[in-house]
């Protein structure tokens, strides 16, 4: 049955438990959170003893970023329900996207289930936002002594680590993991992942080596190898690996292969590989690329692809925030880590983790909406719709909804590196605090730039366009556009920053 047909069947019976659960799963595979909503009310409000009605609701609630209103909702299942596991869980998840105190939820769900490795990653989470990373740490590492082959795990204890300020011993469990059991195929390729993730090239090629003892020859290992010599700017060696491979199979070893190319100034090579995987459903990964490329041998595709002035808005939304002073203070207080995310763009700073509008302080609230306006005002002066064009191609009636939303954090000599945002469609900048010498001296230090390409990659392509931040600003662009901030000298810039997701082609 179509959402429509589900639709019209629980209006037509609005208080069968069993049409209500059906139709609040089909809304939120289909994004029809808001036609639903109303009928669940209705329906959790006349069966009040039924938890799953209740969880329907916080569920509907909690896909819509209402989670001022989803806890409400989970709170009341959970009561009528108090031995449901996912019940439990949900409840626990909600107060921590929004912020709120959750060690003791997490703590409760696990009673219920206490091996759940989700809950236990939750419940890190929670002891990371409550300030307690070393507890976090603790926990978790007590855990994976015992399981070391609890992939999740180990990529969480290992990006804990970095961000409270370990980055030197912040692969020490996978390490042990690996030690532990050396055939175990995705432990090595986490390793050498977060290796090449910390820039630690030599340290991946070194465990490549180790890996390569314990398991032979596999695929993946060759592949990482190739990539790993590339990024470390070993051309010569990784042309050699790359061969050894022959041509990529999927679209991961073809993006290494790209980049590898491109630093080996072989555009009519990195042009035929994209002429290929442009085609493919992972092409938003070559976007950026294809970019490159056509700015540099001036092919007339650059100019459809980035040429629009309209893909990038650059609007003063300060009269519609709520004070930026109180803003200011509240998104300091979120900033907990002492390093960058490990697989992040965040240069001599800080990034929030978790979900930023998911978080229900009414100042967090209040920018959240006036985001939303923004960005559909963006949407709304976007060139006609274009449907071989990434960022021209999705629908554009729905409210926009986000793929991520956190802060930045900078302070002197603070940047970001060049880079795309991979998950989304439309991504952000949102001035909320510049130091007061910004802008003075005629100078670009801590401006926006687009269009340069990341500088590990060795070209000589500027950007094409700089902005200067204006506390208030808001800029927006597409998400397969090259961006990065400039070094400044001393001070601090404090940013929002959001993904809206790419809205659901029609059903």
């Amino acid at each position: 049955m179509s959402f429509t047909q589900i639709l019209a069947a629980a209006h037509a019976s609005p208080f069968d438990a069993q049409r209500l659960a059906q139709l609040a799963s089909a809304a939120l595979d289909e994004q029809e959170e808001e036609c639903a909503l109303p009928l669940l009310t209705a329906g959790a409000a006349q069966h009040r003893n039924d938890p799953g009605l209740w969880q329907w609701l916080g569920l509907l609630h909690r896909s819509l970023d209402q989670r001022h209103l989803a806890i409400p909702a989970f709170d009341m299942a959970s009561k009528l329900a108090p031995n449901d596991v996912r019940i439990a869980h949900s409840r626990a998840r909600v107060a921590l996207e929004a912020g709120l105190p959750s060690v003791a939820l997490f703590d409760e769900a696990l009673r219920l289930e206490p091996m759940s490795g989700e809950i236990l990653l939750g419940r890190g989470a929670a002891l990371f936002a409550d300030g307690q990373g070393q507890q976090a740490i603790a926990h978790l590492d007590s855990i994976l002594t015992q399981h070391p082959g609890w992939h999740a795990g180990q990529v969480d204890l290992a990006q804990l680590r970095w961000l409270t300020g370990d980055c030197d011993g912040f692969a020490t469990n996978i390490e042990r993991a690996a030690a532990a059991l050396p055939k175990d195929v995705l432990l090595w390729q986490i390793l050498i992942q977060k290796r090449m993730e910390a820039k630690d090239y030599a340290a991946a090629l070194e465990a490549i080596s180790r890996a390569t003892a314990s398991i032979g020859d596999h695929p993946f290992l060759l592949e990482l190898q190739a990539a790993t010599l590339t990024e470390a700017g070993e051309l010569a060696r990784a042309d050699a690996a790359f061969a050894r491979i022959g041509a990529p199979t999927h679209a991961g070893l073809a993006m290494w292969l790209v980049r590898h190319e491109l630093r080996s100034q072989r555009l009519d090579r990195v042009t035929a590989l994209l002429d290929h995987w442009l085609k493919a459903r992972e092409a938003s990964i070559f976007w950026p690329y294809a970019a490159t490329v056509w700015r540099m041998t001036g092919d007339k595709r650059y100019d459809w692809l980035e040429g629009d002035s309209r893909l990038i808005s650059v609007v003063d939304i300060a009269d519609k925030l709520p004070p930026l002073g109180r803003l200011a203070e509240v998104l300091r207080g979120l900033h907990h880590a002492r390093a960058q995310h490990l697989d992040q763009s965040v240069r001599g700073g800080t990034q929030t983790d978790g979900a930023l509008f998911f978080r229900i302080e009414p100042e967090i609230r209040a920018l959240r909406a006036a985001i939303v306006d923004a960005v559909a005002a963006h949407i709304a002066q976007l060139p006609p719709r274009d449907p071989a064009h990434p960022t021209l191609a999705p629908r554009r009636d729905k409210t926009p909804r986000f793929a991520g939303s956190w802060s930045v954090r900078l302070p002197s000599q603070g940047f970001h590196s060049n880079h795309i945002h991979q998950t989304g469609w439309l991504s952000s900048a949102l001035y909320v605090a510049l130091p007061e010498t910004m802008g003075t001296g005629g100078q670009n230090d801590g401006w926006f730039s687009a269009g340069e390409p990341q500088a590990e990659l060795g070209l000589d392509v500027k950007p094409f366009r700089l902005i200067e931040p204006k506390v208030g600003t808001l800029i927006l662009f597409p998400s397969t556009m090259w961006h990065g901030t400039i070094p400044f000298e001393s001070g601090e810039r404090l940013t929002v920053a959001f993904d809206v997701m790419h809205p659901l082609d029609p059903g």
